[in-house]
């Protein structure tokens, strides 16, 4: 393998906010834009330096780092090891180009790793999340932080359910999207079967008549269980409901009925981590 060019080379000091070089960065603030742009060019964004450092450190490659001058004594050590260009300007340049205020350190574009097998991680799984259609990226990456602090081992993301990858999603997760194994899946809910299939209790949080505690199911100890998260207001749907194993509640007080979602994850993980 050949080795980097040396840093200095590959400083690219930003002059223009329309420079087509930083294309990848171009108005960030752009949700509906991101959420096309992204997967079709094969690319993610990992904004501040512990996120990237935690992108890089999980495999992932670069396309490039973009950031103010600052911010590169702190991130040489990262900076020497990827032969990619270093894009560097004015807080007021970075600002026109990404369309807010880049105040977190550092950016990398980032090439998107290959999908997981499902089958493979099941396999390799004894409690996994399952996100259905939830499409705000704050609790999808709230979802994914405690999944990883909380013994989790794989997230399951439906067809229509926000992109784990997607800037917000990422830098809520403080990068710990990169630690949990994910998988999109193609064809929901016959890919709830699956997950049966390979041995796993699928449990969905939904306020039913017939649904036990969550300290109930946890009583019971499963050996592998797969908890199913409905999306933000309409909750789950009725075709997943009907092909859950159980359907379990979080006892409530003072009359509220439920929890965010993001909330209700970290809740039901602790209480039915493997003991």
């Amino acid at each position: 393998m050949t080795s980097p060019a040396p840093l200095s080379e590959r400083i690219v000091c930003l002059e223009d906010p329309a420079d087509p070089r930083v294309a990848d960065y171009t108005g960030l603030t752009d949700v509906s834009l991101r959420r096309k742009l992204e997967p079709e060019r094969g690319l993610y964004l990992a904004e501040s330096s512990k996120v990237l450092r935690r992108a890089l450190d999980a495999g992932h490659e670069p396309r490039s780092f973009f950031m103010a001058e600052k911010w590169l004594d702190g991130l040489t050590d990262v900076l020497e090891r990827y032969d990619v260009p270093v894009y560097v300007g004015s807080d007021e340049v970075l600002e026109g180009i990404t369309g807010f205020h880049l105040h977190r350190g550092a950016m990398a574009a980032m090439h998107r790793p290959e999908p997981l097998d499902l089958e493979s991680v099941l396999a390799a799984s004894r409690r996994v999340a399952i996100l259905e259609d939830i499409v705000d990226h704050t609790n999808v990456g709230a979802i994914f932080r405690s999944a990883a602090a909380l013994d989790v081992d794989a997230v399951l993301v439906t067809p229509r359910c926000a992109d784990p990858l997607y800037r917000r999603a990422v830098r809520v997760s403080m990068g710990t999207v990169f630690q949990v194994p994910w998988v999109r899946l193609e064809h929901w809910t016959a890919d709830l079967q699956r997950v049966k299939d390979a041995g796993f209790l699928t449990a969905a949080l939904a306020l039913s008549e017939d649904a036990v505690t969550v300290d109930e199911l946890a009583a019971q100890h499963p050996e592998k269980l797969a908890l199913i998260l409905g999306t933000e207001g309409q909750g789950l749907s009725a075709a997943t409901l009907h092909h859950a194993d159980r359907h379990v509640v979080i006892p409530m007080s003072h009359g509220v009925d439920s929890l965010n979602v993001a909330a209700a994850s970290a809740v039901a993980f602790w209480e039915t981590r493997p003991r």
